[in-house]
């Protein structure tokens, strides 16, 4: 079999859906799994879903972006901006699922040294990976971080890229649980951490796997429990 590229959506601390998509998955030698960002906050296991996203480094070629909640997590390990300003956004249960919600103590240098090997974008022949959107008319090493980590598409989808690619892209959870197929743009941040499901895609041949915070896998329309 061909070695296939797949993208991952939004985890946000879910990682027992993270553990059951990458069953379901079942990464071959080859494979190449693109993680989108957001690893963190918002779910209740951040810290499990770094690990197991540390685990795969050593199953398939993980090419692993940064999203905007991932980065904010640096910011506070880094001190350039305050713990209370984290656990706002999200980092709350973060911190707590290390064992101590007012803090870093806990927070293994392995965890941060995997976010600070995420990149910004990632590209193949047919496709690019963003964490959030992208300037359709400037290419992906000239594109501003802040539309990369923190622009939402969810009032303005970005026009096709002067690349001519397919963007697939999260960020902007999508509350019905079902990826966003504009044709030259997908989303798959699908909101696992809030009741949704955690996204993969095959972006060749647009097989899809959900799976939730219950153990549940979604395939096409059934639902059923590993």
């Amino acid at each position: 079999m061909s070695a296939r590229t797949i993208a991952i959506g939004d985890i946000h601390g879910c990682s027992a859906a993270l553990a059951v998509l990458i069953e379901a998955i079942d990464l071959r030698p080859g494979d190449t799994l693109v993680t989108l960002g957001d690893y963190v906050d918002k779910g209740l296991d951040s810290q499990g879903a770094l690990d197991i996203l540390i685990k795969l480094e050593t199953r398939c070629e993980l090419i692993s972006l940064i999203g905007n909640h991932d980065a904010v997590m640096l910011g506070a390990i880094d001190h350039l901006l305050s713990i209370e300003a984290w656990k706002a956004l999200g980092g709350a249960t973060t911190l707590q699922s290390y064992g101590d919600s007012g803090s870093l103590k806990n927070i293994p240098t392995s965890h941060a040294k995997f976010l600070r090997r995420c990149r910004l974008w990632h590209e193949t022949p047919t496709h690019f990976f963003v964490h959030a959107a992208y300037d359709p008319e400037r290419s992906l090493d000239q594109q501003d971080d802040a539309t990369l980590l923190w622009q939402g598409i969810r009032d303005d989808v970005p026009g096709p890229h002067v690349s001519g690619k397919t963007a697939i892209v999260g960020h902007t959870s999508q509350k019905n649980g079902d990826i966003l197929d504009a044709g030259h743009l997908v989303c798959i941040d699908t909101n696992c951490w809030n009741g949704g499901w955690l996204t993969a895609i095959d972006v060749a041949s647009r097989t899809i796997w959900q799976a939730d915070e219950r153990g549940w896998l979604r395939d096409g329309t059934s639902i059923h429990r590993r």
